[in-house]
């Protein structure tokens, strides 16, 4: 029985990572929701050509220092960093306000709600944010690209020694 990946081409049967959640999963053909799919060729896998009889630590050290791999952390990277340091801001500014100007965060907002009460139900709200934020980058922008760099990997370790 033959099985498809929702995007009109044929899974392979031996491959265990097709029930993973990728990018372009979910979202409707043609709304340009997912970015094209980004090739990795065998070479840049494994620039180092044939790695018959090379140790599976050889092949994990030329893959990470392949364009492919690079180009994943270099996704990562351009999320995490802003993120982290968004978030981090404002969470050091409402402990800095809580401390620094209790009178501010005591101010009533609407009956017994108070601005520190809306500020701290804010950072719960954030962190919800964050974490859609996140988790749709990663579907759309690096789950394909890790998932088939991932694939060429096990390829090349299968028949790697020790």
């Amino acid at each position: 029985m033959e099985k498809y990946d929702g995007r009109g081409g044929a899974v392979r049967p031996d491959d265990p990572w097709y029930d993973v959640s990728a990018s372009g999963w979910g979202a409707p053909a043609g709304t340009g929701a997912c970015p094209e799919p980004v090739e990795v060729p065998p070479q840049a896998v494994a620039p180092g050509g044939g790695n018959e009889g090379a140790s599976a630590a050889e092949i994990y050290r030329e893959v990470r220092a392949g364009a492919a791999f690079q180009e994943v952390r270099r996704r990562y990277r351009r999320f995490v960093v802003p993120a982290c340091a968004l978030f981090l801001t404002w969470y050091l500014a409402y402990l800095v306000a809580a401390t620094t100007a209790p009178a501010l965060m005591a101010r009533p907002v609407l009956g017994p709600v108070n601005v520190a009460l809306l500020a701290g139900l804010g950072q719960f709200a954030s962190t919800a944010v964050l974490t859609w934020a996140y988790v749709r980058h990663a579907r759309l922008r690096r789950d394909r690209l890790a998932l088939d760099l991932r694939w060429e990997t096990q390829q090349l370790t299968r028949g790697a020694r020790g």
